[in-house]
């Protein structure tokens, strides 16, 4: 009697949920139990399946025979299934019920997406399911809302699928320019390389005529330096034996013919120790061994030995007066003698006051009538100044610094069609993707303002991070690669090795590429300290949609 009274309360666990209910109620009291199957199992029409068990799985739970756990740890009577006992390890004999702590309850949801809850939710009084299968015996009423989902769903949906088919087909346009402007640059690129080899003959040619026109320059600058140079030397020479000969008459006080030990020790500026005079020693040492000199033995020895000392007697020996000076001369009064003090009467008192008059006006006369301090020049550097080059020295500079214009000209113009050579050849280089799709976005940038930075991402080239309100740049990576997963490539770029961070690595950024149809940053956030991430936006990241279906868009899975 006890095991008819159990079977007969399972009863409702073991019939179908049907996918078109749109409410489930607590079970009905036992009159009306069989009334209840036998309306149930007339009107069911869908795959018949325990509570809880998806249409993928229902083939496990055939009610005619016993029931094996999906993880085979042991086989139960089929009537234990959804007894709320658990029998296997797995909880895949209670998938309607919350008694296995790893059961799950599938929830079919018709007209939405079915998914899987956890079997403790079961009959939780919160309703998981929107089709409310998952609260069939806890006195909770649930409104079905799949319907009302599935309906969002399809909205959310169809406006994703509509762009995805915009950008794709904005990603095919893409392609095609990105073919253009590939077979442009590769054009170009020939362009270029032909062009050179014409530059490249054209410097070579020029080279060899600034060579040539720069060889007669040489020759004629460096005559004109040596004959400068001899003339210097021969001029200093002059100078210097009209100094020797100026100073032996000088040093020869009696004329005859010879300096002597006395005469030299007249000239106590040649003395060698610093004591002030020269002494008999002395003087007998620049003579050496000979007790005198005549002309021609002072130019050709003694001259050179005392020449650096040797002070002309002729020479004033004092300063300049200074400007200052001269008023103080011009301004002190000149003081009279006592005597003639004396000698004045009182009959002389009005002469005497005209003469202080004009001693007094004489200082301001003599003032304006003093002639102007001349500048000195000096000769000696005026005289060592190479004097201008002659007209056919000239001329030859003159084409040969034509020649050398024509050359650098030349030669800067290789140097920048190489540099675009360059630059060239890395562009097309560069993996755009697997048509080219991203091509456009080279030479590009985007922005995306934050409230405390401005992000500019420049693909292919650069991220940079600046504070809003003013401040420095910061590099947060260069270009390095696309992501190396199959799975990632093409939809996630890695910039690196940019500004290191106090006390830590170089910054890096990762941008996610997302389908869309237009070109725009639209996030940027650092979830790691000095790892940041960005989102870019971009028809080119879209991928080709599946066709769309023919058949009931209300299609369920029953």
């Amino acid at each position: 009697m006890a095991t008819r009274v159990v079977a007969a309360t399972r009863l409702p666990d073991l019939l179908l949920h049907s996918v078109s209910s749109t409410m489930f109620l607590p079970p009905p009291p036992p009159p009306l139990l069989l009334l209840l199957l036998l309306i149930t199992i007339t009107a069911a029409v869908e795959v018949k399946r325990p509570r809880g068990v998806s249409l993928t799985n229902h083939h496990f739970y055939d009610k005619s025979k016993p029931f094996t756990c999906l993880d085979g740890s042991s086989t139960i009577p089929f009537d234990q299934v959804n007894d709320d006992y658990c029998d296997c390890q797995d909880g895949s004999d209670e998938p309607g019920t919350a008694a296995c702590p790893e059961g799950r309850f599938h929830c079919t949801n018709a007209g939405y997406k079915p998914h899987y809850i956890p079997s403790s939710r079961v009959n939780d009084g919160i309703c998981d399911c929107c089709d409310a299968t998952d609260e069939y015996n806890s006195g909770v009423v649930c409104e079905n809302t799949c319907r009302e989902m599935g309906r969002k769903e399809k909205e959310t949906l169809e406006q994703m699928a509509e762009v995805a088919r915009e950008g794709f087909r904005l990603k095919k346009i893409l392609i095609e320019e990105g073919k253009k402007g590939q077979e442009e640059k590769r054009i170009k690129l020939l362009g270029l390389q032909e062009s050179k080899k014409t530059l490249e003959e054209q410097v070579a040619m020029l080279r060899a005529v600034k060579e040539e026109a720069e060889k007669p320059e040489k020759e004629s600058k460096e005559r004109h330096q040596r004959l400068w140079e001899e003339q210097q030397a021969a001029a200093i020479a002059a100078r210097d034996q009209e100094q020797a000969a100026s100073a032996f008459q000088e040093l020869d006080d009696n004329t005859d013919g010879v300096i002597s030990v006395a005469e030299l020790q007249t000239h106590p500026e040649l003395d060698p120790d610093g004591d002030g005079a020269l002494s008999e020693a002395e003087a007998q040492a620049f003579l050496g061994e000979a007790l005198q000199v005549d002309a021609a033995g002072f130019r050709e020895g003694l001259w050179a030995a005392i020449k650096d000392k040797y002070q002309q007697e002729s020479l004033p020996t004092m300063p300049p007066l200074t400007e200052t000076t001269v008023e103080e001369i011009l301004e002190t009064p000149e003081e009279p003698s006592p005597t003639e003090d004396e000698d004045e009467g009182p009959g002389l008192e009005e002469e005497a006051e005209e003469d202080e008059d004009d001693e007094e006006e004489s200082p301001e006369e003599d003032k304006e009538t003093l002639p102007p301090q001349p500048v000195k020049v000096d000769e000696e550097v005026e005289k060592d100044k190479m004097p201008p080059y002659d007209e056919r020295t000239q001329a030859y500079i003159d084409a040969a610094q034509e020649a050398r214009d024509h050359f650098e000209e030349a030669e800067k113009s290789l140097t920048e069609m190489e540099e675009s050579i360059r630059n060239l050849e890395q562009e097309m280089a560069l993996d755009l993707g697997p048509s080219g799709e991203f091509s456009y976005l080279f030479g590009q940038c985007y922005e995306l303002s934050t409230n405390e930075y401005i992000y500019r991402l420049c693909p292919f080239n650069r991220v940079t991070q600046k504070p809003n309100h003013g401040g420095s740049e910061t590099n947060l990576g260069t270009w390095g690669s696309w992501d190396a997963s199959e799975e990632e490539k093409f939809h996630v770029m890695h910039y690196e090795h940019g500004t290191g961070c106090w006390q830590g690595p170089n910054r890096s950024t990762k941008v996610k590429l997302v389908c869309g149809k237009e070109t725009v940053v639209t996030s940027a956030t650092e979830p790691s300290r000095c790892e940041y991430l960005m989102e870019l936006v971009t028809p080119a990241a879209c991928q080709e949609p599946p066709p769309e279906s023919a058949g009931d868009p209300d299609h369920d899975e029953l």
